[in-house]
């Protein structure tokens, strides 16, 4: 049973896998920190100043900060989070896309030559369609 374990580590797959969640894990800081630090900023310079992740509505009350609100236990929309998060799921997803096209560019293979009996069996074919 261990040598079945080892064998099933050891494939390509499972390797493959976790490395991809172990360079996942390191990607999402960056990410995080070229959304939260790199483009919210500009983003918001363009636009007069808005700093996006302190945009709220509080339901009960009024707070000038998210984070009075959420001290004071009352219940909040935190839209501007929300657009920060969907910045960042964007970022993440079309990075995510493009890395798996140039795997799959680069693993693309052509088709294997024909083998002997399968260039047997098309000729056979074509004699019989031809009749």
């Amino acid at each position: 049973m261990l040598n079945d374990f080892k064998a099933f580590i050891a494939r390509g797959n499972v390797v493959d896998l976790a490395v991809g969640i172990i360079v996942g894990a390191a990607f999402t800081g960056i990410v995080t920190s070229l959304v939260g630090d790199i483009l919210m900023p500009v983003l918001g310079a363009l636009t007069g100043g808005l700093d996006f992740s302190n945009h709220f509505i509080a339901l009960t009350g009024h707070y000038d900060t998210l984070q009075e609100a959420r001290a004071a236990g009352a219940p909040v929309i935190a839209y501007g989070l929300f657009l920060n998060h969907v910045i960042n799921f964007l970022i993440v997803s079309f990075a995510i896309f493009l890395l798996v096209r140039q795997l799959q560019r680069f693993y693309r293979t052509q088709a294997p030559a024909p083998t002997t009996s399968e260039k047997l069996l098309a000729e056979i074919r074509d004699l019989l369609k031809q009749r």
